[in-house]
């Protein structure tokens, strides 16, 4: 069975920058990002540390997976 990657805020911010979103602001340790689809706002927050929980991953991965597919999202939070 995969398992769940231990990724840092940085490599979780590329995944996310891949897929479109750009950084809007930040406030303390927590990272919001924005993207805009159909005029509609989709935000994402993620906690600027050096590793992330996998718990906090797979937080990111289910708030990530309602504006896109799981699918396309578990190749970057899960390993083969």
């Amino acid at each position: 069975m995969p398992k769940l990657k231990r990724l840092t805020a940085k490599q979780v911010l590329a995944i996310l920058s891949g897929f479109g979103f750009i950084v809007v602001s930040q406030r303390g340790s927590h990272i919001k990002m924005m993207r805009m689809v159909l005029g509609q706002k989709q935000i994402l927050t993620v906690p600027n540390h050096d590793e992330l929980d996998t718990g906090t991953c797979k937080a990111i991965m289910r708030q990530a997976s309602r504006y896109i597919s799981a699918e396309q999202l578990y190749p970057y939070f899960y390993s083969e």
